[in-house]
């Protein structure tokens, strides 16, 4: 009985982490998207000034190109963080299916203990 009880709370306990897991993922991506975008707008204020939109232009500004890059950077991390959230995701199926085992156990030894007594 005990030991049923701690398989339950443990599987809810990981099941728990895991979502905490996936939600944060979806937090950093969208944090990274958002600070992409604000990277785009920044890069195309800086081409609109110079009149440059030619990254090979000797005359390109330099911010822009380093704006460019991190932009990159962070868009890479999102295709990073994709990959990741695929895994946690499916480490989440797999912790909800070990709770739901853990819970039909748990019902079963109730059921169990009441039709003996």
């Amino acid at each position: 009985m005990a030991k049923r009880d701690n398989l339950v709370r443990l599987s809810r306990f990981k099941v728990g982490e895991k979502r905490r897991q996936v939600d944060q993922l979806e937090l950093m991506m969208g944090e990274f998207e958002r600070m992409a975008g604000e990277l785009d707008a920044q890069i195309a204020s800086e081409e609109k000034k110079a009149g440059i939109t030619d990254t090979t232009h000797f005359a390109y500004p330099t911010f822009a190109k380093a704006a460019r890059t991190r932009r990159d950077n962070l868009m890479d991390s999102v295709s990073e963080l994709k990959a990741q959230m695929n895994a946690a995701r499916l480490a989440l199926a797999e912790a909800e299916a070990e709770l739901a085992n853990a819970e039909r156990l748990e019902q079963i030894g109730e059921e169990r203990r009441a039709a003996s007594a």
